[in-house]
């Protein structure tokens, strides 16, 4: 599964933007890949922080030999210990055992959660021990598939702005200028702003 978009995103973003307008035309379409469990992807998205890509891809295949299927459940049934020991801290395992205990006891109302409107559903997640507001706004777009996240907190997406428009700093005003010129599509713009992070034309 992957976050859909069409014609009408790309229209009102080439529309609205030149430069950004020939970025889709560079690009082409842009395969952003889903998570549709929320609570698995909270899960990912702790192991995730702070190590790199490598490291969280064997972390996360430990949790899953771990518990089998990772639910609210087959977490609190695990021991911090055993959580921890597939490798990150003791504060990670904390986190993570935190997460399912308030899906469990209904601080956190994982199916009501998709009904909220998104600042609420930021609000929500990162009340929770280890999530972030850019922890809540990636799961915005992978699980809940948004249509208007464009994070400030997203150094990769900050990168992109700065390749696209040929800016040396990128100050949070000029930030919310484009935040504004590509709404309500901002995620649609974020898969490009990641593609560009690594570009320097």
């Amino acid at each position: 599964m992957f976050y859909s978009y069409g014609e009408t995103e790309i229209n009102h973003l080439k529309r609205r933007d030149k430069k950004m307008a020939a970025a889709i035309d560079r690009l082409g379409m842009i395969a952003r890949p889903l998570s549709p469990d929320l609570f698995a992807a909270l899960i990912r998205n702790i192991v995730d922080q702070q190590i790199s890509v490598k490291a969280a891809l064997t972390v996360n295949a430990r949790l899953v030999t771990l518990l089998g299927t990772i639910t609210p459940f087959t977490v609190a049934q695990a021991s911090a210990e055993a959580i921890q020991g597939c490798g990150m801290t003791m504060r990670k395992a904390g986190y993570i055992k935190g997460a399912a205990d308030a899906a469990l006891n209904g601080s956190l109302d994982l199916s009501a959660i998709a009904q909220l409107p998104d600042n609420d559903v930021i609000t929500q997640l990162s009340s929770l021990n280890g999530v972030g507001v850019w922890t809540a706004e990636m799961l915005l777009i992978s699980s809940l598939c948004r249509p208007d996240v464009l994070s400030w907190g997203d150094l990769a997406i900050r990168r992109g702005m700065m390749n696209l428009y040929r800016h040396k700093t990128l100050p949070r005003e000029r930030f919310e200028k484009y935040r504004r010129r590509y709404a309500p599509y901002g995620t649609t713009a974020s898969l490009y702003l990641w593609a560009l992070s690594h570009q320097t034309e």
